[in-house]
């Protein structure tokens, strides 16, 4: 049983996030990071991030990246902007427009990762730029300004930036999209396909798995849970900016390895990928309640995703070993 766990792709992303809780709840004792509103605080840092490294998960297992997101989130949220601050209709159309260039653009990343030779790396590198500079360009042709100011009402405010009593919206988004993708990896035959695409996509596609149906349906997740995002920021701060979201370009990749999933692709969980994400949560969060430089939460993370990962591979050894010598020691 100990074993068993100690292998499990998500033990060093559990052992970290005990140990950091631990950390700043006594480094922070007093200061709040423990009470209701200090939880709430690192829940909504960890909410919308983990909308987002859900999906990226996914397709990292699938052996592909998505550094488009970034610029997706900016781009819906610049377009619910447009729509409903420029042109002032309503934020049911704002974000279904939104939610249709995600898709647009989740196809256009899939399409061009399956049928040309160009890694995902590169496609979506370049998309993320492409997306940048046209929120850029059409916000500014025509209000001037890269920010426009909406007024969110109505059901759809609510629903997408409201609260639940003290909890942001957001937070029931994340864990609903956790549920559904943790059920589909575990127990529907899509989630054995993603595995078995990204741990030999040949291989796979000669069994009969559709791997690039599977690839090009999750850069649509990727994209539209980025969209959402971006919807999210639009209601919540009263309007759209088509500079928002570039931290999570790298943010959700970075999350998502230290929540042992393997860059190469066929390994890793989604409770992996939360355990990552919370992390996060716990390091922006508990920096801000100890009065520490903030600067330091990339160096926090960067050391943390070194030592998980260090962490993860002797494990991975170490059950392979234990497999070929048929589990001696």
């Amino acid at each position: 049983m100990v074993a068993r766990i100690v292998r499990a792709p998500e033990f060093g992303a559990a052992t970290a996030a005990i140990l950091l809780y631990v950390f700043f709840a006594i480094e922070t004792a007093g200061n709040g990071f423990t009470t209701v509103d200090g939880t709430l605080n690192w829940l909504a840092t960890a909410s919308q991030l983990g909308i987002i490294a859900v999906p990226v998960g996914l397709l990292m297992i699938a052996g592909e990246f998505d550094l488009s997101t970034g610029s997706m989130v900016g781009a819906a949220a610049i377009t619910m902007g447009i729509v409903c601050g420029y042109y002032e209709e309503s934020l049911l159309l704002g974000a279904a427009i939104a939610l249709v260039v995600a898709l647009v653009t989740g196809v256009v990343n899939g399409l061009l990762v399956t049928r040309t030779s160009v890694p995902s790396f590169i496609v979506t590198l370049a998309t993320n730029l492409i997306l940048l500079g046209l929120g850029f360009a059409i916000s500014r042709s025509l209000t001037q300004t890269t920010q426009i100011a909406i007024v969110p009402e109505g059901a759809l405010a609510d629903v997408l930036g409201g609260h639940i009593g003290k909890f942001n919206v957001s937070i029931f988004w994340w864990l609903a999209i956790v549920a559904v993708a943790a059920w589909v990896l575990a127990k529907r035959r899509f989630g054995n396909w993603i595995l078995a695409t990204g741990g030999d996509s040949e291989n796979a596609r000669r069994a009969g798995v559709p791997t690039g149906r599977v690839k090009i349906t999750l850069f649509i997740c990727t994209a539209v849970a980025a969209a959402l995002v971006g919807v999210i920021q639009a209601i919540e701060f009263d309007g759209g900016d088509a500079a928002t979201g570039q931290g999570y370009v790298f943010q959700a990749p970075i999350v998502v390895v230290i929540g042992g999933v393997l860059l190469t692709g066929g390994h890793g969980t989604i409770v992996g990928v939360v355990l990552g994400t919370l992390i996060y949560g716990f390091v922006n969060a508990g920096l801000f309640y100890t009065g520490w430089d903030t600067n330091y939460l990339s160096v926090i993370i960067g050391v943390l995703m070194v030592i998980v990962v260090l962490m993860n591979n002797f494990v991975r050894r170490l059950a392979l070993r234990t497999v070929g010598t048929g589990g001696r020691r």
